[in-house]
């Protein structure tokens, strides 16, 4: 019997021709998840900004055996029942990694370099000669220590940037949670690249920002809720910290009306570090090849551990 594959869509809807003959394939939208997921096998939620999942899951009736999820994080679709099910769980791991390193290298340069007020200069016609910063032998505190966490380092560390990992466990190479004050209290660059758990909920707070030094810059490439924005905002505006970018927010897309847009020292950007051209293909053809692992009865890769939220062992 063919499988049913079942697609939670979004606009545009990926590319699964590979599997014609071998999967049927039926998308739906969140509004009639729950009555769908019966039938399926499989789910790919290529929606993933979605909670649907979170909401659906806990219906009547049989549960897709394999569900599969077009982003890193997987807190969007974690449910005490899913957890707790014998569903097996993946992410997108290895799609995104390299392009979120580069993101977060090129605002350490541009900051270190002053670009973004030199751009403001260009507009205005405005010769106004500035010192930059030199980046290489600066330090930076990554919290995060999986796949994305990891290709920060590297790529700071080839800037010359002496970089320091810290993980929910200590390891060869990684620091624990123990030492983090104490690593984010020395940094000049702080960049959060960890998953969203019970653990690191807000993780950077009030006193955290107040640990930090003065001339230290804050970056979120993680998930919105690692950070108690309204701290972040008080941070900034009493000078704790010399700046902040983040990429992602507790709510997304970012309202108009938030005061985040307007806050001095804070870039925002639409949670795009890592989407480069070509990425939503790359996602498609990941989901194909873990499909043909699946149906072949091989083990699947991007395994995720659901009571602990991310794929351990990286």
């Amino acid at each position: 019997m063919t499988p049913t594959v079942l697609v939670l869509d979004a606009d545009p809807p990926p590319r699964l021709g590979r599997l014609t003959g071998r999967a049927r394939i039926v998308r739906t939208d969140a509004a009639h998840l729950a009555e769908r997921l019966p039938a399926a096998d499989v789910l790919l939620v290529w929606d993933f900004t979605s909670h649907a999942v979170r909401e659906a899951w806990p219906g009547e009736g049989p549960r897709p055996r394999w569900v599969h999820t077009a982003s890193a994080g997987v807190d969007h679709l974690l449910c005490p029942e899913l957890a707790a099910s014998g569903t097996v769980v993946t992410n997108a791991r290895g799609i995104f990694e390299q392009p979120v390193a580069e993101y977060v290298a090129a605002l350490v340069l541009a900051v270190a370099k002053d670009l973004p007020r030199t751009l403001e200069h260009q507009r205005e016609r405005t010769w106004r000669h500035r010192e930059g910063r030199r980046v290489a032998g600066t330090r930076a505190c990554v919290v995060g220590s999986g796949p994305i966490g990891r290709a920060i380092a590297r790529t700071l560390k080839a800037l010359g940037v002496t970089t320091a990992l810290v993980g929910r466990v200590p390891r060869t190479g990684i620091h624990g949670p123990a030492d983090l004050d104490r690593l984010i209290s020395r940094a000049d660059w702080v960049i959060a690249a960890a998953p969203l758990t019970e653990q690191t909920y807000r993780m950077f707070d009030a006193r955290r920002f107040g640990v930090m030094q003065p001339s230290a810059f804050f970056v979120n490439v993680g998930r919105g809720q690692l950070v108690d924005e309204d701290a972040l905002a008080g941070a900034l505006g009493r000078r704790w910290i010399a700046g902040a970018a983040l990429d992602v927010f507790t709510a997304e897309p970012l309202p108009a009306e938030s005061p985040l847009w307007d806050l001095p020292g804070l870039i925002v950007s639409p949670h795009m570090s890592g989407d480069t051209v070509g990425w939503r293909d790359e996602l498609g053809a990941q989901f194909v090849e873990l499909y043909e692992r699946w149906a072949a009865g091989r083990p699947l890769v991007n395994v995720v551990d659901k009571k602990r939220g991310y794929v351990p062992g990286h």
